[in-house]
C-alpha cells in the first residue's frame, strides 16, 4: 500500500503553530462550534487506560488532551509530545497554574522518531494532529511501537464530510468559514490551510488501511458530526 502522506505546509517544524500559540484554544473552540471538547472527550474515554498507567498524547498542542487525561485518571503520568515549543510553552503554563507538574511532562520532539523506549506507555493518542505529520504511517508506527502490547492508539482527526444530507453545509464550513476565522483569529492567513490538510486527508476506510499498515489492529470508527470528525482506535497486537 501507498504510504498516505500530510500537507507539507506544515511539516514536522511546528513553525506555524508557534506564531498561533496565543489564540489557538479559542480558534479551535469558535471553529468547531464548541464541539471539540465533545469529541475529547471521547477520545479520552477511548483510550481505556487504568489509573496507575502512562499516557502518551501526541501533537499535544498547549496540552488540552494531556491534561483532560490527568484529570480523569487521578493516579496517570502523562506525557505530551510536540515540534512547536510555542504552543508547549502554552501548555505548560496550564500544567502549572493546574498543579498537574507531578503527572504532566509536555516534551519537544517528533512523531516520526519518537525519544521514548519501546513498550513503555499503557496507551497513546493524537488529537487533531495526524494530518500534520508528514509520514502519518511512520507516525502511527511510532505511537504503535512506543505502547505496550494489547494498548490501544486513538486518533481524532477532522475530514471532509460525505454521505449526509447535511454534508453540503458542513464541507461549506469547512471550505470558507473555518479559513477565514482561522485568518481573522489568528491573525495569519497561513491558517487557512487547515482547509486543505481537511480535503487532503483520506476518507476512513482508507486511514483504517493506514492504521493496519503501522501495524494495528481491532479498529473502530466512531462519527462525529455528519462526518466532520471521527475518531479511530487501534489495539497494539498482544
Amino acid at each position: 500500500m501507498k504510504k498516505e502522506t500530510a500537507m507539507t505546509v506544515v511539516g514536522g517544524s511546528g513553525e506555524m503553530f508557534d506564531r498561533i500559540a496565543a489564540r489557538y484554544d479559542l480558534m479551535n473552540q469558535i471553529i468547531s462550534l464548541g464541539l471539540d471538547r465533545g469529541w475529547r472527550k471521547a477520545l479520552v474515554q477511548g483510550l481505556a487506560v487504568e489509573e496507575g498507567g502512562k499516557v502518551l498524547d501526541v501533537a499535544t498542542g498547549t496540552g488540552d488532551v494531556a491534561l483532560a487525561i490527568a484529570s480523569t485518571h487521578s493516579q496517570t503520568e502523562v506525557i505530551g509530545l510536540d515540534p512547536s515549543e510555542g504552543m508547549l510553552e502554552v501548555g505548560r503554563k496550564k500544567v502549572d497554574k493546574n498543579s498537574m507538574t507531578q503527572r504532566v511532562r509536555l516534551d519537544f520532539g517528533d512523531a516520526q522518531a519518537m525519544p521514548y523506549e519501546t513498550n513503555t506507555f499503557d496507551a497513546a493518542c493524537i488529537s487533531f494532529g495526524i494530518r500534520n505529520v508528514p509520514d502519518r504511517t511512520l507516525g502511527l508506527s511510532e505511537m504503535a511501537r512506543v505502547t505496550k502490547p494489547g494498548g490501544r492508539v486513538c486518533i481524532l482527526e477532522l475530514s471532509e464530510p460525505r454521505g449526509s444530507i447535511m454534508s453540503p453545509f458542513a464541507r461549506f464550513h469547512v471550505h470558507h468559514i473555518v479559513p477565514l476565522l482561522g485568518a481573522v483569529l489568528s491573525g495569519d492567513w497561513e491558517y487557512r490551510y487547515l482547509q486543505k490538510s481537511i480535503a487532503a486527508f483520506p476518507p476512513p476506510d482508507k486511514f483504517c488501511g493506514v492504521m493496519e499498515e503501522a501495524g494495528l489492529e481491532k479498529i473502530t470508527i466512531q462519527r462525529f458530526l455528519f462526518g466532520v470528525a471521527h475518531l479511530y482506535v487501534g489495539h497494539v497486537p498482544a
